[in-house]
């Protein structure tokens, strides 16, 4: 049987800033890839500016086409950013209820479910972002939607990398996604995690 994986996320799942492997995930596919380790595929589905509510509509399809056995989820950061008036793309109740359905969904197709944790901001660089001016990322809000994360792992006994001390502002590429360093630093630290909890 296939050991396939799906990885869901946002830019940073997707590789933003690391223009030298493009990414974790890719970092994490070439290193489970090599032979060494019983994984055939690795699918990087991260969509830059998706939050839990744009993943929720693509979930299913996503893995009804891949079956996949394991599923990583790198998502919040994109919810977690508020508008001008303090406002949160997605409410902190709402992340929370939608964390739960992405598990349910989730565990009719997954032997294993993971997530891991949002990382820092430089905030000098995000509030507001040059990219959206409307939108502002702020380490207290992401601390706050990483303890949602942390709290919902925990009810439901799944494993919750934590990496919100892992990059400093030199991982940053532009002050929201790693650079090359910074992706390396959180391939490696997902790896050790993965290794230690025996899931590869």
């Amino acid at each position: 049987m296939d050991k396939i994986w799906c990885v869901f996320g946002a830019s940073i799942t997707y590789g933003s800033g690391d223009s030298e492997k493009g990414g974790w995930v890719n970092r994490l596919r070439l290193f489970l890839e090599s032979g060494k380790y019983n994984v055939d595929f690795i699918y990087n589905l991260g969509i830059p500016g998706n939050n839990t509510s744009d993943l929720l509509n693509r979930l299913k399809a996503e893995v009804e086409a891949r079956a996949p056995n394991v599923i990583i989820f790198s998502v919040g950061i994109n919810d977690s950013a508020n508008n001008e008036k303090g406002q949160p793309k997605v409410s902190a109740k709402e992340f929370e209820t939608n964390l739960n359905k992405l598990i349910k969904d989730s565990r009719k197709f997954a032997d294993r479910i993971i997530f891991t944790c949002l990382t820092k901001a430089d905030e000098s660089k995000t509030t507001p972002v040059p990219w959206d001016a409307e939108y502002y990322y702020s380490n207290r809000n992401i601390i706050d939607y990483n303890f949602i994360i942390k709290k919902v792992c925990g009810e439901n006994k799944l494993l919750f990398i934590d990496m919100f001390d892992l990059l400093d502002k030199n991982d940053l590429a532009d002050g929201l996604h790693p650079n090359s360093k910074g992706h390396e630093k959180m391939f490696q630290k997902i790896k050790q995690d993965l290794i230690k909890n025996k899931i590869i």
